[in-house]
């Protein structure tokens, strides 16, 4: 029996992780309550919102919230528009960082060093938000899916880690890829990505959820409503007081307040499915790639 576990198995051992059980459990329902409220609120009506302070169970359920958004084409375009932007604009980031992370892993590639000087200084220094716009209107890219996807298409923290992660991988591979005739993006693609799963579907997840919740971007690049994403249908539902039908284009009156629950429920559900997939990956992927070289 080891010294570790007679330590903890002593009384004030089992104590000390009670108490541990305790605590973490209290924390995590307290991080849990107001989404809790929030979906409980989302089936309540209107009635039942506005004269109950705070609940965690309806008294009497109502799918007049949800009916109101489903017969939305206002919001169904919008939540369709989110996940195609999602998708596309999470692959794209992913190949261009890889692309870029590659090539910086090696360590005789001429100009290395400067080319992560300047990787680190944007991840201290930015141009801002006005030179961005700047930036982002020159190349036409207003008003446009483009400019929610490519302003932010390598992030310097996510090419360190996967440079570091490429790194890591036995040069003995890539030596025999490159016997058999590949060449670098064969062996990028058909050696160097398929060993590095963990650290990409760590970062995807990173990037799909920062394109999925993202409404900076199109507040500030899409002027044209038909083409909103769903973070801005969130704002403007939670900024108002009240939606009426016409601005909806429902066939159904909203509820002022329980659309606005109903809406936060449905902006949430995505990203909380793709969590227990990618989950398992989290700490292999960051861990691995995290080391300095």
């Amino acid at each position: 029996m080891s010294s570790d576990y007679k330590r903890f198995n002593t009384r004030a051992g089992r104590a000390f992780d009670v108490l541990n059980i305790v605590l973490l459990i209290a924390v995590g329902l307290l991080a849990i309550l107001p989404f809790a409220y929030v979906l409980a609120g989302s089936f309540a009506t209107e009635y039942e919102i506005t004269t109950r302070p705070f609940f965690l169970w309806p008294n009497e359920f109502s799918t007049e919230s949800y009916e109101s958004i489903l017969s939305s084409d206002v919001f169904v375009r919008a939540f369709v528009t989110t996940v195609l932007v999602t998708f596309v604009g999470t692959l794209i980031q992913l190949a261009l960082t890889a692309l870029m992370a590659y090539p910086l892993s090696k360590v005789d590639l001429p100009g290395r060093r400067t080319i992560l000087s300047l990787v680190i200084f944007t991840m201290v220094f930015s141009a801002g938000m006005i030179p961005t716009f700047l930036v982002v209107k020159d190349l036409g890219l207003l008003d446009t899916y483009w400019a929610l996807i490519l302003p932010m298409a390598i992030n310097p923290f996510s090419l360190i880690i996967i440079k570091n992660f490429f790194q890591q991988l036995p040069v003995e591979l890539e030596e025999s890829a490159k016997i058999d005739g590949a060449n670098e993006l064969q062996v990028l693609r058909h050696v160097i990505l398929p060993l590095s799963k963990p650290v990409l579907a760590t970062f995807a997840l990173f990037y799909a959820v920062g394109i999925w919740n993202d409404y900076m971007s199109p507040l500030l690049y899409l002027t044209d409503t038909s083409k909103w994403t769903l973070q801005m249908i969130l704002r403007q539902v939670t900024a108002a007081a009240s939606l009426s039908a016409e601005e909806m284009n429902s066939d159904v009156a909203p509820p002022a307040q329980g659309i606005k629950f109903a809406v936060v429920i449905i902006a949430t559900i995505p990203v909380l499915l793709a969590y227990p997939f990618l989950q398992k990956h989290f700490a292999k992927g960051m861990l691995i790639g995290s080391v300095k070289g």
